[in-house]
């Protein structure tokens, strides 16, 4: 994974895939630009906000966007979709169609934590457990993964051991369940069903923060103890 000025985070073998991370809106969203090293085709996953940021990215590293993939209907999430959905000329996959109210009330939400700008969304496509997506050259599971918000997901690669999390995980922590739509009990049950068995090798890339890997959330983290 990289920082937004392209900086390599790893020294390791380099993976078929580039990941940007955009730190959006005022709550630092991991907005991921994410594409093939090869084609230089991808996705924007979760444009929460900051538009001409992501297309900045986009621009600054040559890169041709062929949809738009989101994890669930939060505010630093989705705020930016539409916009950069109709400036790409790109559709918009996901999340689950349970966040379809709280993406309805997008313009609800960002008057309620003061921001401006953001709308709802229309997503192309509405995404349930065990389909797939592809983008930048790769073939995502999706793992509908409620509590934090009833329609979230996760994106999977297998081969690469690799998922985006959205705010289900994060390093030292768990999404929160004191939003609409939130329950403590299912969130710890999507971790414990959903995510922890994928093994203790996957490195995730949550919705806000650094990365991590499941091992080590599974011995580390005090939600998961």
């Amino acid at each position: 994974m990289s920082d937004e000025t392209g900086q390599e985070s790893t020294n390791a073998a380099e993976p078929p895939i580039q990941v940007i991370v955009i730190p959006v809106t005022p709550f630092q969203q991991n907005c991921s630009l994410v594409f093939d090293r090869r084609t230089l085709q991808g996705a924007v996953v979760d444009p929460g906000g900051d538009v001409e940021r992501i297309r900045q990215a986009i621009d600054g590293h040559g890169v041709t966007v062929e949809k738009i993939v989101l994890t669930h209907g939060h505010i630093d999430h989705v705020g930016g979709a539409a916009d950069l959905a109709a400036e790409l000329g790109v559709p918009v996959i996901g999340p689950h169609q349970a966040d379809r109210p709280l993406i309805a009330r997008v313009q609800e939400q960002a008057a309620s934590f003061g921001l401006s700008g953001a709308r709802p969304v229309d997503p192309d496509q509405w995404l349930e457990e065990g389909d797939t997506v592809e983008f930048a050259g790769r073939v995502f599971e999706v793992l509908h993964c409620p509590g934090h918000a009833p329609g979230h997901v996760v994106f999977f690669d297998r081969e690469l051991r690799f998922a985006f999390s959205g705010d289900v995980l994060f390093a030292g922590s768990i999404g929160r369940t004191d939003l609409p739509g939130g329950d403590h009990a299912t969130l710890i049950r999507s971790i414990r069903e959903k995510l922890l068995p994928l093994g203790d090798d996957v490195t995730f890339l949550p919705g806000h923060g650094p990365a991590s890997t499941l091992g080590h959330e599974r011995q580390t983290n005090p939600f998961l103890q």
